[in-house]
């Protein structure tokens, strides 16, 4: 049986079938909700089995790597996803260090597999991920396009779980932040991880920030609920 590549049916191009696209470099969309659908915990892809799907929305905070297989054949995971309360779409991977190409690629892929599961009636939340300037800013393309494809005044998602270690990796992500709420200005903005004041600080009135733990944190808590004495 032949193995698949990434190339032999057009990068997966019938899982964009009847998207909208968003600019000149053709992001695919996911859509505004007709209703915003707030999750009661976020909970990785390698963990769903652990928590009660009926109140989960599944993310994808964790190594690329990890759910590959998602990327490459959503189809297997239609059923079984429609257990859960929803999905925020896969958070591909935005390093500073990567080539221009590969960061565009990675947003495209993002909102390509959300639209698949959020036209197959699966609850999709867009996940916003950016890497340098040159992703949030036009300094170097005509869009700013980390924040393509992503519906204006709605519900996003966010991860700084692993992101945010170091002075400089705060200042891009703030950054970024910033520009994501001048960009599509978001009714509800999902955090899943830590929230320091070092970047939200001051952008508290731009929008309303819903802070979700990473999973390590979530399941301290609930081990030792009363927190250290």
């Amino acid at each position: 049986m032949n193995k698949k590549t990434l190339v032999d049916d057009g990068f997966n191009a019938q899982l964009v079938q009847n998207a909208r696209f968003d600019g000149f470099l053709e992001i695919p969309c996911i859509e505004k909700p007709d209703k915003i659908i707030l999750p009661k915990i976020l909970v990785p892809f390698s963990k769903r089995k652990y928590v009660n799907s009926a109140e989960a929305f599944i993310v994808f905070y964790e190594h690329d790597i990890i759910f590959s297989d998602v990327l490459k054949y959503p189809q297997k995971y239609l059923e079984e996803f429609r257990k859960y309360r929803g999905i925020v779409a896969p958070d591909c991977s935005l390093y500073r260090d990567m080539p221009l190409v590969l960061q565009i690629y990675n947003v495209y892929r993002s909102r390509q597999i959300g639209h698949f599961f959020q036209t197959n009636g699966i609850n999709v939340i867009a996940n916003v991920r950016w890497g340098d300037e040159r992703s949030y800013t036009t300094c170097e393309l005509p869009e700013k396009f980390a924040f393509l494809g992503a519906p204006k005044n709605s519900i996003l998602s966010i991860g700084t779980y692993g992101c945010i270690q170091g002075k400089e990796n705060k200042l891009y992500f703030r950054n970024g932040l910033i520009g994501m709420l001048e960009e599509l200005r978001p009714q509800i903005v999902l955090v899943y991880g830590s929230m320091p004041s070092s970047i939200f600080r001051g952008l508290e009135d731009k929008t309303s920030f819903i802070h979700y733990p990473d999973w390590i944190s979530l399941k301290r808590k609930k081990e030792n609920p009363n927190g250290s004495r």
